[in-house]
C-alpha cells in the first residue's frame, strides 16, 4: 500500500501524460517535415539553450547542453532533498553537486545536461508551429534554419541552473509554493542562489552523415 516507488510513479504520472500529449502534437505538426532530406528521427532529447528569443542565430552555443534522456522523471523533489544530501545520488544514478544543481517546473531536482552541445546539426521544434533545423558550429555559433528561438522553445518545460552564493544557498532554500510554474515564465529565485534560465528545445531529429 505504502509502496514508495508506486507513489513516485503516480507523482509522475501528469507529467508523463503531459509530454506524450506534447509529443504526439510534435509528431503530427511535423509530418509534412517528418523526414526532411540529411536527418533520421531520433528518441526525444532535450537541449538546454541560452540566448536572445527573438533571435534565429547567435554565438551562444558553447554553452548549451543536452539531455538525452527526459530529466524530469529522472529528478528528485524538492521535498526529498535530504536523501542527496545523505548520498549524493539519484535513484537514476546521476549524481547531485551543490555547487551546480539544476530544478524543473514542478519543483523537480535535476541532472545536469551534457556540456557542451555537440556540433551538427538538429531537427528541433517547441512543439507549436515551427519545426525547423538547427545548425551549431565549433565555434559556439548558432543558426535556425527558419523562426526564432522562442518558436522552438517548449514553453511549459521549464529550467534553470542555481549555485551556492555568499548566502549559501541549496535545494533547501527553495520555496516549494513557487511550483509548479506557469509556462513561458521565469523559474523562481532561491534564497542565497545564484540563477541562470535556460530555453528547452526537443531534438526530433539528428543529422543523417549516412545520406551526406
Amino acid at each position: 500500500q505504502n509502496d514508495p516507488e508506486k507513489k513516485r510513479n503516480r507523482m509522475f504520472e501528469p507529467r508523463r501524460a503531459f509530454l506524450s500529449i506534447a509529443l504526439a502534437g510534435v509528431t503530427n505538426l511535423g509530418l509534412a517535415y517528418a523526414s526532411p532530406p540529411g536527418f533520421k528521427r531520433v528518441r526525444t532529447q532535450f537541449i538546454a539553450a541560452l540566448g536572445d528569443p527573438n533571435a534565429s542565430s547567435g554565438t551562444e552555443a558553447s554553452n548549451w547542453g543536452i539531455w538525452p534522456l527526459d530529466p524530469g522523471p529522472r529528478g528528485v523533489w524538492l521535498s526529498d532533498y535530504n536523501s542527496l544530501v545523505k548520498q549524493p545520488e539519484a535513484p537514476s544514478g546521476w549524481k547531485f553537486d551543490i555547487n551546480d544543481w539544476w530544478l524543473e517546473e514542478h519543483g523537480l531536482i535535476m541532472e545536469q545536461p551534457q556540456f557542451p552541445l555537440a556540433p551538427g546539426r538538429y531537427l528541433v521544434t517547441g512543439g507549436r508551429l515551427v519545426t525547423t533545423a538547427l545548425t551549431v558550429d565549433a565555434s559556439g555559433g548558432w543558426k535556425l534554419d527558419n523562426g526564432t528561438l522562442y518558436d522552438v522553445t517548449h514553453l511549459p518545460c521549464r529550467a534553470a541552473r542555481y549555485s551556492p552564493n555568499e548566502g549559501n544557498g541549496s535545494p533547501a532554500t527553495a520555496r516549494r509554493s513557487d511550483f509548479p510554474v506557469t509556462p513561458g515564465a521565469e523559474m523562481p529565485k532561491v534564497q542565497g542562489c545564484d540563477k541562470q534560465d535556460y530555453a528547452v528545445l526537443f531534438v526530433i531529429g539528428l543529422e543523417d552523415k549516412a545520406e551526406l
